[in-house]
C-alpha cells in the first residue's frame, strides 16, 4: 500500500520565496527517501509538499514529515494530511 503525506504552509507577508526554499531544503533532509515527492506553490505564497511512502495508512512505522517552520516565516500553523493511495483516477 502507498501512503501520501501532504504538508501545506502559507508564508508570512513577503516571505513566499524564502518559505519555498526552506521547504525544498527540508524535503531533501528527510530521515529516508520517499518513493516520490513534489514541491508545489499557489497564490497567497502557499507551499505544498507531497511525499509518497510504502506502508499502511495506520502503519505504526513513523513516516518522515517536514517540521514546522520558524513562526516568523509562516502566517498560520502548517496543515498536514495523510491519504491512502487508491491508484489512478481513470482506467
Amino acid at each position: 500500500m502507498t501512503v501520501a503525506l501532504m504538508w501545506e504552509a502559507r508564508a508570512a507577508q513577503g516571505r513566499g520565496a524564502e518559505l519555498l526554499e526552506w521547504a525544498r531544503a527540508r524535503a531533501g533532509e528527510l530521515a529516508r527517501e520517499p518513493l516520490r515527492s513534489e514541491l508545489l506553490r499557489a497564490p497567497q505564497d502557499r507551499v505544498l509538499v507531497l511525499t509518497w511512502w510504502d506502508g499502511g495508512y495506520d502503519d505504526p512505522t513513523e513516516l518522515p514529515e517536514l517540521p514546522e517552520p520558524d513562526a516568523a516565516l509562516i502566517s498560520r500553523p502548517v496543515h498536514r494530511w495523510r491519504f491512502e493511495s487508491l491508484g489512478p483516477a481513470s482506467g
